[in-house]
């Protein structure tokens, strides 16, 4: 295997006298779905937070591309080629899906109004169709606010928006939590498509089935520690779980 693209080594996250991560060490390589798995509390969201900048930790050492990174803002890991889908969506619900997906990065009219800001709506328009057809976000209509779609297609935008913009890795935490069948299958089979572009992804799901049938490797996290680690293709639900619960200990896992 290729060297690491991201690696945590020992992150700690303190909130007070709260650990939410005590000595978390993640691993993500180019080119491969990797899952990120635990209970509730167990520290996944967390980790993701401190990797894509939302986040500072407490402790331990960020590698990207083997060099040493701190991110201080989603900026900086955007500067860097990562993007990330968040649980909450983190869409502007006033806002077009069009606008949406190039917020922050608004393209403007050519010339002088472009000098005055004026924005090329009829461009970021065309480009954004393009981006949700691409990666299979059916929406009722490009000229709503965000608010006034489903639960769904939000998600979808959301997915679409993070995958177009990715160039090195991207965090998805929970995406197919809000689609049905047809439009998880197509969210899957984004994920495959981005991995095959060489671009990382780390897949965060309580979807054990969904887990196995897209990912390359899986890391379990137990109580803010990485406690085992799999390739996809040699486990099995029942193995993940155990990790999970701590019935399987980390010899067994190994």
């Amino acid at each position: 295997m290729t060297e690491p693209l991201l690696e945590a080594r020992d992150l700690t996250k303190n909130y007070g006298t709260v650990e939410a991560l005590r000595g978390a060490s993640f691993t993500a390589y180019p080119g491969e779905v990797v899952s990120l798995i635990g209970d509730n509390g167990a520290g996944k969201s967390t980790l993701v937070k401190c990797l894509c900048g939302v986040e500072q930790p407490t402790g331990g050492t960020v590698l990207f591309d083997g060099k040493p990174l701190t991110l201080n803002s989603p900026n900086d890991a955007r500067d860097r080629g990562i993007e990330t889908v968040f649980q909450d969506l983190a869409v502007a619900p006033d806002l077009d899906p069009a606008a949406n997906m190039f917020l922050g990065r608004e393209i403007l009219k050519p010339g002088l109004l472009g000098r005055l800001g004026v924005l090329d709506k009829k461009a970021m328009r065309r480009q954004a169709v393009e981006h949700f057809t691409r990666f299979g976000a059916t929406l009722q209509s490009i000229d709503v606010p965000i608010a006034a779609l489903s639960g769904g297609q939000r998600q979808s935008v959301a997915v679409a928006r993070s995958v177009a913009w990715a160039s090195k890795l991207v965090f998805m935490d929970e995406p197919t939590a809000a689609l049905g069948v047809v439009q998880r299958e197509r969210v899957l089979d984004v994920i495959k498509r981005v991995r095959d572009e060489g671009i990382a992804v780390v897949l965060i799901s309580h979807n054990m089935p969904e887990v196995l049938s897209v990912s390359d490797r899986v890391e379990v996290l137990r109580l803010g520690r990485r406690v085992a680690r799999f390739k996809a293709a040699e486990t099995t639900v029942e193995e993940l779980v155990g990790a999970m619960t701590g019935a399987l200990s980390q010899e067994d896992a190994a």
